[in-house]
C-alpha cells in the first residue's frame, strides 16, 4: 500500500501539463485535443467542456483503465466531485459517440476499477493549422539545432500486483531530470506518452515529433524481483547507442529508480555527443550548424593532447561565430582556455588564463542556468591559484545538474587541494560513480589519490595513481601524482618509472610546474611533496 502511495505521489508530483496538438482518429470521428474539436465525418459534435476533457482522457489513454480518482484528478482538475456529475459527463461522452450505458461499445465502465476507451485509436500526429508544431518543422528540427530526445511510457511485463504505474512512474522522471540539461531537447510527457502502442516503430515516432533519439524501457516483474531494461535508439538511423538492464527487489523501488535517473544522465552525456559528432563528419562543412560544430569540437576535446585542443578550440570559434549568443560553445571555449594554461601548451599562460576566465564569465552571462558555464567558472580560479574562490560556482553547478559527474569530481578535487581529503572522497566517489567511463575519468582517479596522500593513506594512493596514470587521456602531471605517491609509500622503482614517464612527455617539467597546476594549502604536505618528486628524479 505504502508503496503505490509514493508512486502515485511521484506521478502527480512528475504530471506534466505541456501538450502538442495532436489528432487522434476513432470508427467516424476525429479528436483534436486542444483546439477543443470533435468531429464525426465533416460535422463538428459538441461537447460541454468537462464533457470534453474526460473524453480526452479516455482517449489519449485507451491502453489502460481510467480510475474514478484519476478523472477526477485530471479532468476536473482534483476538484470536489459527485459520483452523479461523473456520470452525467460520461453520459455526454456516450451519447456525443452514438454509444450508451447498456450497449458501451466505445467507453466500457468496469465496475469497482473505473473507465476505459475500448475502441481501436489511431495517432494522425500533428494537427493541421498549427505551424509551431507542424510535421515539416518537426522534420527541419531534427536535421539541425540541438539533440532531441523521445522518452516513451515502458512497457510492463509480467503480474502487474497493482505496479503498473512503475511502467510510467520512471520514464516520467526521466522526462523530469533530463529536461534540466541545457544541451538536450527533452519532449513533454504529453506529446510522448502518446505512443504508448508504437514500440516498434520508432521511426514513426522520431519523424512525428522531430526526435533525433528515442529512449525506452521494458519493466519486468518476477516476484518480487524488479528488472528495468532501458535502450537509446538514433531513430535516423535505427541504431542502438546505449543500452542497460538494472535489477532490485521491489521494495527498494526508489533505489533502483534513483540508479537508473543517474546512469541514463551520465550515458547521455557521454554517447550522444560522440554520435552527434560522427553524424557532423558525414555532412559537408558549409551544412554544419552551431550544435554540429559544437560536438566535433568536443570529440577533440577529450582527447587531452595540444593538437586536439587546438582543433576543438577552431571548431567552437566557428560556432561562436556562427551564433555570437551560443553560451555553450563559450564555456567549451574557456575549457580548451583552461587545457592550455593547465598543461602549459603555449608560451603565453597570462593569455590562456585571461581567455579561460572571459569565455566562461560569457556563458554565464548568457546562459546562467547551464551547469556548464558555471563548471568552466570555478575551475578559471584554479588556474589563479585560488580554488576554493569557485566553490559556489561548484556548488551551482552539482544543484543545476546533481547527476553531473563532472561538477562532483571538481568539488572533489578543491577539496583535495584545500586539504579535506574525506570530502574529496566522497565528492569524487560520488562522480565515478555516476560516470564510470567518463572522459575525466583518469582525474577522478588521480584527484582520489591526491584525497589518499592528504589522508595519510599512501598505500590507497599509489593504487589509485597507478589507475589514474595509465587511464586514457592521463596527461604527463598525472604521471607526476603516480611519482609522488609511489615514492611515499616506499615505491622508489615505479616512482622513478613515472617520473621518467613525465619527463619524457614534457621535457622540463619540474616541481613548480607541478604546484602552479595543483596549489596544495597545506605547507607540511607541500613540502612532503616537494621531496617525493624530487627523489623520483623531477627537478625544482
Amino acid at each position: 500500500m505504502l508503496l503505490g502511495v509514493k508512486l502515485r505521489i511521484l506521478w502527480l508530483f512528475l504530471e506534466d501539463l505541456i501538450r502538442w496538438s495532436m489528432l487522434f482518429r476513432f470508427k467516424d470521428f476525429e479528436l483534436n485535443t486542444i483546439s477543443g474539436e470533435l468531429h464525426k465525418g465533416d460535422e463538428e459534435v459538441f461537447l460541454e467542456p468537462r464533457a470534453f476533457s474526460l473524453l480526452c482522457l479516455l482517449v489519449e489513454n485507451s491502453d489502460r483503465v481510467i480510475t474514478k480518482d484519476e478523472a477526477i484528478e485530471k479532468a476536473w482538475s482534483g476538484r470536489f466531485v459527485t459520483d452523479a456529475a461523473i456520470s452525467t459527463a460520461l453520459k455526454s461522452v456516450r451519447r456525443a459517440l452514438g454509444d450508451d450505458g447498456e450497449t458501451q461499445g466505445m467507453v466500457r465502465t468496469l465496475r469497482g476499477r473505473g473507465f476505459r476507451f475500448i475502441e481501436p485509436v489511431a495517432l494522425l500526429g500533428v494537427a493541421p493549422g498549427e505551424p509551431a508544431a507542424s510535421l515539416e518543422k518537426a522534420e527541419a528540427d531534427r536535421a539541425s539545432g540541438r539533440p532531441s530526445l523521445a522518452i516513451l511510457p515502458f512497457r510492463f511485463l509480467g503480474q502487474t500486483g497493482g505496479h503498473t504505474a512503475i511502467a510510467d512512474a520512471i520514464p516520467a522522471e526521466l522526462i523530469a531530470s533530463l529536461s534540466r540539461l541545457r544541451w538536450l531537447k527533452v519532449f513533454a510527457r504529453g506529446s510522448t506518452f502518446r505512443f504508448r502502442d508504437r514500440y516498434s516503430d520508432l521511426a514513426a515516432v522520431g519523424s512525428t515529433l522531430g526526435a533525433r533519439y528515442c529512449l525506452s524501457g521494458i519493466v519486468e516483474m518476477f516476484g518480487t524481483n524488479l528488472a528495468v531494461s532501458v535502450e537509446l535508439t538514433d531513430v535516423r538511423t535505427m541504431s542502438v547507442v546505449w543500452g542497460e538492464r538494472f535489477q532490485g527487489i521491489l521494495d527498494y523501488v526508489h533505489n533502483i529508480r534513483s540508479e537508473i535517473v543517474a546512469s541514463v544522465v551520465s550515458a547521455l552525456e557521454l554517447h550522444i555527443p560522440m554520435q552527434e559528432a560522427e553524424a557532423a563528419r558525414l555532412r559537408s562543412p558549409q551544412s554544419l550548424d552551431v550544435w554540429a560544430r559544437y560536438h566535433v569540437g568536443l570529440q577533440h576535446m577529450y582527447r587531452f593532447n595540444k593538437a586536439d585542443n587546438m582543433a576543438a578550440a577552431a571548431w567552437f570559434d566557428k560556432a561562436i561565430e556562427q551564433d555570437p549568443d551560443f553560451s555553450r560553445a563559450y564555456a567549451a571555449r574557456s575549457f580548451t582556455s583552461f587545457q592550455c594554461a593547465f598543461l602549459n601548451y603555449s608560451q603565453n599562460r597570462e593569455a590562456d588564463v585571461q581567455e579561460a576566465r572571459q569565455f566562461a564569465e560569457r556563458s554565464v552571462e548568457l546562459d546562467p542556468l547551464d551547469p556548464m558555464g558555471c563548471f568552466n567558472l570555478a575551475r578559471a580560479h584554479w588556474l589563479e591559484g585560488v580554488p576554493e574562490a569557485g566553490l559556489g560556482w561548484l556548488d551551482r553547478t552539482v544543484n543545476l545538474s546533481p547527476n553531473f559527474a563532472q561538477g562532483h569530481y571538481a568539488r572533489g578535487w578543491t577539496d583535495a587541494i584545500a586539504g579535506r581529503g574525506c570530502d574529496a572522497l566522497r565528492h569524487v566517489e560520488t562522480a565515478i560513480d555516476l560516470s564510470p567511463l567518463d572522459p575525466f575519468l583518469y582525474a577522478m582517479q588521480a584527484t582520489r589519490a591526491l584525497a589518499y596522500l592528504v589522508n595519510g593513506d599512501t598505500k590507497r594512493a599509489a593504487v589509485w595513481s597507478e589507475r589514474a596514470a595509465r587511464a586514457p587521456g592521463a596527461h604527463y602531471l598525472i604521471a607526476l601524482i603516480a611519482a609522488a605517491s609511489h615514492q611515499m609509500n616506499g615505491g622508489k622503482e615505479q616512482a622513478t618509472f613515472w617520473a621518467d614517464h613525465a619527463l619524457r612527455r614534457r621535457p622540463g617539467t619540474s616541481v613548480e610546474r607541478f604546484f602552479r597546476a595543483f596549489p596544495f594549502v597545506d605547507q607540511n604536505f607541500r613540502r612532503e611533496i616537494t621531496a617525493a618528486l624530487r627523489k623520483s628524479g623531477v627537478s625544482h
